[in-house]
């Protein structure tokens, strides 16, 4: 499939294949586990309230590079957006992104830059793509445990998280 989708590199760039996934983050709390000294009992509130930010990321396993942008829907017009900004962060290069069969990944208002080929992932197969271990990293390393007072707050939080990723 790799071998295929690299024949639409008609200008000979270089390859860069890339992992793509999209994540939901927002103000519903996330309670982990978390260390507490002996015999303490860590306390943690809990927010049930359902304001949301989509995490769109790219991820390239061969060098850990990470493309990253926040939107507010998950939807075929924000993934245009991201695909156009790998798009002009890669100009000089050829990007075979790996992505899942989401609606806005197969939509026909999708718009494919010329330096980019879409690769589909088999259905029901997370664990192929590794752009899930960065929403794992997130969670727990930025965002569990807490309760943000603001859809903002919890925005500042994960861009925090993604920066200290890249």
């Amino acid at each position: 499939m790799l071998a295929e989708a690299v024949t639409h590199n008609e200008e000979k760039l270089p390859v860069r294949v890339m992992f793509q996934d999209e994540a939901r983050f927002g103000r519903l709390s996330d309670p982990r586990r978390c260390w507490a000294p002996w015999p303490q009992r860590p306390l943690v509130k809990k927010a049930l309230i359902r304001e949301y930010v989509y995490a769109y990321a790219a991820v390239t396993p061969a060098d850990g590079q990470l493309e990253w942008m926040l939107g507010s829907n998950m939807d075929t017009l924000t993934m245009n957006v991201f695909l156009q900004q790998v798009s002009t962060r890669h100009g000089s290069e050829f990007v075979v992104m790996v992505l899942d069969g989401a609606p806005s990944h197969r939509s026909a208002q999708l718009m494919i830059p010329e330096n980019i080929v879409l690769l589909r992932v088999p259905p029901y197969a997370p664990e192929l793509n590794p752009v899930e271990l960065v929403w794992d990293e997130l969670r727990d390393q930025d965002l569990a445990n807490k309760v943000y007072d603001t859809l903002d707050s919890a925005i500042s939080q994960l861009a925090l998280g993604m920066w200290r990723l890249e």
